[in-house]
């Protein structure tokens, strides 16, 4: 049996997913703010339970590593790296904003993917559809909402964690910007398993001791 474990904290957003190569066998979504600590484990418990595992059954990891919050995306990455030691399983490490990505369906305009990074900035990535895949065309980057939508000239798919600042920042921009169902925009941790099942599948893994999250600390533009 193979069973590998997602793991999603990197903002107020928290989600964990158990997926067995061919399915989403579990997957929960709720909203955390700051309390990963505390929920996570308890969480996670519950979900093996009910599909009668325990950590023994697993066998890979896939967990958020950034952009997000600094607490949030210690804990995944903490919680992750110690099953990956203590169990020896292959581990790999998500951008974050790619898992929003992989939630849209094909489309001839860019995306960009959307989440909130605190004091009224913005963490975003943009993307294109490209051999079957949204494909990453700009690295993250910090900005702010009158920012991003004055640099918007061509008609653009937007996604993840838009406030309603956003919303009507977005709406001001017409034909220029299309806002995707929250649902579209919620950032589902079957998609991070996904991923983590691609990467593995190639033979790829990340070495727990080096994996280091992706903070963003440059200027706002």
């Amino acid at each position: 049996m193979t069973m590998l474990l997602a793991i999603d904290t990197a903002t107020a957003y928290a989600g964990l997913a158990l997926h067995d190569g061919l399915r989403v066998r579990a997957e929960c979504t709720w909203e955390s703010a700051r309390r990963h600590t505390v929920e996570l484990l308890p969480r996670l418990t519950e979900m093996l339970e009910q599909l009668g595992l325990t950590p023994a059954h697993l066998t890979g990891l896939a967990v958020t590593r950034g952009p997000g919050s600094f607490t949030g995306l210690r804990v995944g990455l903490a919680v992750a790296k110690g099953l990956a030691l203590t169990c020896r399983l292959p581990l790999v490490g998500i951008p974050t904003l790619d898992v929003l990505a992989a939630a849209q369906g094909r489309d001839r305009r860019p995306l960009c993917a959307v989440l909130q990074a605190g004091r009224s900035r913005l963490s975003v990535a943009f993307y294109r559809w490209r051999r079957g895949a949204w494909r990453l065309v700009m690295e993250p980057y910090l900005t702010t909402w009158p920012l991003l939508t004055a640099a918007i000239t061509t008609p653009t798919l937007f996604c993840g964690e838009i406030d309603q600042a956003g919303a009507d920042a977005l709406a001001a921009l017409g034909e220029r910007a299309v806002l995707l169902p929250p649902a579209a925009g919620l950032r589902r941790p079957g998609f991070l398993a996904e991923l983590g099942w691609r990467r593995l599948r190639r033979g790829e893994s990340d070495d727990p001791a080096s994996l280091t999250p992706i903070y963003l600390n440059q200027p706002v533009r």
